[in-house]
C-alpha cells in the first residue's frame, strides 16, 4: 500500500478547519496539518498577494481520486490547489496509522 501527502490551500483558517475536519471524519484523510502561508500568484491577469491557510493531508494514495473530488465539491475556490506528493519512505508505524485511520467499511 502506498501513501501520499496532499497540499491544499484555503482562503482562511476557518474554511481549512471545516473541510479538514470533514475529510478526517469521513476517513478520506488520516490528518491535516494547517499552516499560515502567504501566497503570490497570477489570477485573471492580476498578480495577487494574500494570506491563506495551507493544509497538508495524509492519505492512502489509492484514495486520491475520491479525496480530490471531495475537496473540489467542498472548496470555495473556482480552481483550488490540490497537489499530491507520493511518500517514498516514512516511519512504518506512522504509515500503518494512516492505513488504520482511513479504513472505511465496504458498502
Amino acid at each position: 500500500m502506498s501513501y501520499s501527502s496532499v497540499l491544499v490551500t484555503f482562503p482562511d483558517l476557518q474554511t481549512a478547519k471545516k473541510i479538514a475536519t470533514a475529510a478526517v471524519d469521513q476517513r478520506l484523510a488520516a490528518c491535516a496539518n494547517l499552516l499560515p502561508v502567504e501566497s503570490i500568484y497570477r489570477w485573471q491577469g492580476e498578480i495577487v498577494d494574500e494570506q491563506e491557510t495551507a493544509a497538508l493531508f495524509k492519505i492512502r494514495s489509492a484514495d486520491f481520486p475520491l479525496f480530490r473530488q471531495f475537496i473540489i465539491e467542498q472548496h470555495p475556490y473556482e480552481v483550488p490547489c490540490i497537489v499530491r506528493y507520493e511518500i517514498a519512505e516514512g516511519n512504518a508505524e506512522y504509515l500503518n496509522w494512516i492505513k488504520e485511520t482511513t479504513q472505511r467499511e465496504s458498502v
